[in-house]
Order: structure tokens, then sequence, then C-alpha cells
């Protein structure tokens, strides 16, 4: 296999820096949302979500026992 060059390693070293940048700045986005957002709007999402996964779970079980009832027959 042929050795990488030197420009090959300058590309990589400069997307994995442009990766870190990335990572620290949605790190730094999320901070200040969770700053301006305050704390029972998050506890009221995660309550909502669990509800809708509920919700899509009984559709998902309605679902199989519609397709179990049909090969039983």
């Amino acid at each position: 296999m042929p050795e990488k060059t030197h420009h090959e390693e300058g590309g990589a070293s400069k997307m994995k820096e442009a990766r870190e940048h990335a990572m620290a700045a949605r790190a730094s986005i999320r901070k200040s949302f969770q700053e301006l957002i305050p704390p029972g709007f998050l506890e009221h999402r995660r309550a909502a979500r669990k509800e809708m996964l509920l919700a899509m779970r009984s559709l998902l079980d309605a679902a199989i026992e519609k397709t179990e009832k049909k090969t039983s027959e």
C-alpha cells in the first residue's frame, strides 16, 4: 500500500481539527440554550417524549396482535 503523502496527512489533521472545533461549538451552543430554557420546560419535554414513545408502542403492539391473528387463522 502506498505511503501517505505530506498533503494527505495534513488533510487528515485539518479534518480532525475541524471535527474538534464543531464538537466544541455544539457543546457551547447547547450550554447557551440550556441557560435560556427554564428547567420545567425540559422536564415537560421529556415527559411528552415518553408519552409519544408509549403511544407508538401501543400502535406497534396493536399491529403485531393483528398480524398474529391473521397468521393463526
